[in-house]
């Protein structure tokens, strides 16, 4: 090897290629992420059950809707992550960040993720059917699942690809509440202000701190041509437009609480956003423009603690 070639990615040999571990999948799908996003699909689910429809009555609490939520999200955050997996693989190859990752380093077969990635679509499918008979979820269905995949295709043409993946990622609360409270929702415009503020609020939050831990890859992404606001504004422009983010971010949780009364959020909910608020000033004090060591520690740990946080203080409001 010339002392000028770039190190092969270590593959995998091919009895481990052809029976992928569970933790092979696990990491493809890179589910300690689902912290993310599922939190904000059980607060829906939470004030969607505890806000009393237009006839006065409380929803009907069943489990097989419980059920449905976690399966939807399971089989649409897997289907999106393999998909992106999958269309990114030649560009994760080039990138020394992400060489590793299971399809450039060899681990699983782009047969295998391929495969994973429809049965995964198809299981999104299927467990809106649970939803019965409330069609909106089985009709919305294919959308949302066009909307997911095509996250991955963003960056080619956007720097607005971090948005859409807040975008995507806040269809949960609003696809959880019409998934349990039906035609009420389509009904009275109104009753759908507590999850769009919610959404707006988690849209905003992935928005900025996927911009934070994309400044990674900005002189890649120039390098290369693809389209990310650290590409195209610089690290330090980028980090403005990820705190002004994150301003939208708790304004809309402001919001939130103002319009979820009906739903039960109260005191709890509101110290929790002090708290919220310090958080999000703790990750924006993590990271500089010249200094980045410590952006997984700002994506991952803070993040993780903020979406848990208003999850616990939620639903003890709703609860109590």
């Amino acid at each position: 090897m010339s002392s000028g070639s770039k190190p092969s990615p270590p593959r995998a040999s091919e009895p481990s290629r052809k029976f992928a571990r569970i933790g092979h999948w696990l990491g493809l799908i890179r589910f300690s992420h689902t912290i993310f996003a599922l939190p904000f699909a059980c607060l829906a689910c939470v004030m969607a059950f505890h806000t009393p429809l237009e006839s006065g009555e409380m929803p009907l609490l069943r489990w097989r809707d419980l059920v449905g939520v976690l399966l939807c999200m399971v089989f649409a955050r897997s289907a999106a992550m393999a998909f992106n997996r999958l269309v990114d693989r030649d560009i994760d190859g080039r990138n020394p960040r992400t060489v590793g990752r299971h399809l450039p380093a060899g681990v699983l077969t782009v047969r295998q993720v391929r495969v994973f990635t429809v049965i995964c679509c198809l299981g999104f499918v299927a467990s809106t059917a649970i939803f019965l008979p409330n069609p909106i979820p089985l009709i919305a269905s294919l959308p949302v699942l066009l909307f997911l995949l095509g996250y991955s295709l963003a960056k080619r043409f956007t720097s607005a690809a971090h948005l859409w993946l807040g975008v995507a990622l806040s269809l949960s609360p609003i696809g959880t509440w019409l998934a349990i409270r039906g035609g009420n929702a389509i009904a009275l415009p109104s009753d759908l202000y507590p999850p769009i503020m919610l959404a707006v609020a988690v849209a905003a939050w992935v928005t900025g701190f996927d911009i934070i831990y994309s400044c990674q890859d900005a002189k890649f992404d120039r390098d290369v041509g693809l389209n990310s606001v650290p590409a195209r504004f610089g690290i330090e422009g980028a980090l403005k437009i990820a705190a002004i983010s994150h301003v939208v971010m708790l304004i809309a949780l402001v919001g939130l609480l103002v319009v979820g009364q009906a739903c039960g959020l109260g005191w709890i909910f509101a110290v929790a956003l002090v708290g919220v608020a310090g958080l999000v000033i703790r990750q924006h004090r993590l990271v500089s423009p010249d200094d980045l060591d410590r952006v997984n520690q700002a994506f991952f740990d803070t993040n993780a603690i903020i979406s848990v946080t208003l999850l616990i203080a939620g639903s003890l409001d709703c609860w109590w």
